[in-house]
């Protein structure tokens, strides 16, 4: 994850039975390159050590204010000046009310108050006092001023009762840690995006399909609500998750594709058509399982709908971009899916390649605009699909934004 490659995320850890996960979070940020600091409050050590997050993070673990050699080594000021967001996770109901009426007695609160970088507060606590009205008009103060909360999820929690006060999973909060630090160049924007394949039945057991995984428009969904926009993702079948903050519609056959695009198209401004949709199906659904035997079996298939052919010429001022998964002349076969359609842009990508289009997590794409000219295209490196997703996006929102590009 690129956004957090070399940014420096200082953590917060207050005193609950949730800052066990920290351990994970940390490991996630260390993962996507971030540069992790770890500020404990007294009441955290009890919960989990220094030294564990010491080891995880690579650096100090700052727990008192007034340690010299903490002090001289890192300092309250420095840790609050050096952050490009802070995150505070598990965030008590006791350190959520000090941050909301400006207190500050120990190191942590302290950096809270002199820091000016983003602040992200994630709580977790017993769900009655989550629910607490003075829990709730704290958490809305910290709203109004700007800091960001990622909202605890509902289930078992550790003291016995079951509701809503768990801390998000570790994987929503460096998600969340990545949109805070990302340029919101789609912040407005209402994206729509389609990927995976489709099931087209051939009976009630089997199907036609193709080797799509959803990868590739599941990284482009993600990317997109990492950089502001509100975004709806059409999935074919697949059992890739949900990416955090995604408005997901699970569909099957290429017409059930086709219908939901065509329902959630005029709230959209940008479309990336990322699906492999199925090009034939059967002419005949058996209403019962076809038996074999000896004789072969013959398929006569027909042509789906043509979701691109369909949509594209009712854009007007919408952005609609294509996807080419070719496995020879890929750039003239993309170029003329690019022209036929009338596509704003084309994602071009050769899947006979390995390490690149179905199946796998890196891409190499090509991407043309309807602008550019015959010899000016846009090749992207083998990257992650993570990647090469915001590498498609940035194109795009040079459309949009065309003085700012």
């Amino acid at each position: 994850m690129r956004q957090l490659e070399g940014r420096n995320v200082l953590l917060g850890v207050s005193g609950g039975i949730a800052a066990y996960k920290t351990a994970e979070i940390v490991r996630l940020l260390t993962k996507a390159r971030a540069t992790v600091r770890v500020a404990m409050t007294r009441h955290a050590c009890e919960f989990i050590t220094p030294l564990t997050l010491q080891t995880l993070s690579g650096n100090p673990v700052s727990t008192d204010t007034f340690d010299l050699g903490q002090e001289s080594q890192i300092g309250h000021i420095r840790l609050a000046d050096s952050a490009d967001v802070v995150l505070i996770a598990p965030a008590t109901a006791n350190v959520i009310g000090k941050l909301a009426h400006g207190l500050a007695d120990d190191l942590l609160t302290t950096v809270l108050l002199a820091t000016r970088a983003p602040v992200l507060v994630a709580p977790a606590m017993n769900v009655h006092m989550y629910e607490n009205p003075a829990v709730q008009e704290n958490l809305a103060r910290l709203r109004s001023r700007g800091h960001r909360i990622i909202e605890p999820a509902a289930g078992f929690l550790a003291c016995g009762y079951e509701g809503q006060g768990r801390l998000a999973d570790p994987e929503v909060i460096v998600a969340e840690v990545a949109r805070a630090v990302t340029r919101a160049d789609f912040a407005g924007e209402r994206v729509l995006v389609t990927a995976g394949p489709n099931r087209e039945p051939l009976d009630p057991v089997r199907f036609i399909s193709n080797r799509s995984t959803g990868k590739m428009g599941f990284s482009l969904a993600a990317a997109a609500w990492r950089r502001g926009a509100e975004v709806t993702l059409v999935a074919g079948p697949t059992s890739l998750p949900t990416p955090h903050g995604v408005r997901r519609i699970d569909v099957e056959t290429a017409h059930a594709m086709h219908r939901a695009v065509v329902e959630e198209f005029d709230r959209a401004s940008v479309l990336l058509m990322a699906a492999a949709v199925a090009d034939y199906r059967p002419a005949r659904v058996a209403a019962e399982k076809i038996k074999k035997d000896s004789a072969p079996l013959t398929l006569e298939l027909e042509r789906t709908i043509d979701i691109l052919g369909d949509i594209a010429p009712r854009k007007a001022s919408r952005i609609v971009v294509g996807f080419a998964a070719e496995t020879e002349s890929v750039l003239a076969h993309a170029r003329r899916k690019l022209r036929e359609k009338k596509l704003d842009f084309i994602v071009a990508n050769d899947v006979s390649r390995s390490d690149a289009g179905f199946g796998v997590d890196t891409n190499a794409v090509t991407v043309i605009g309807a602008d550019d000219g015959e010899g000016s295209v846009g090749e992207s490196p083998l990257m992650p699909k993570d990647d090469v997703a915001d590498y498609i996006l940035d194109r795009v929102a040079a459309r949009l934004r065309p003085a700012s590009g």
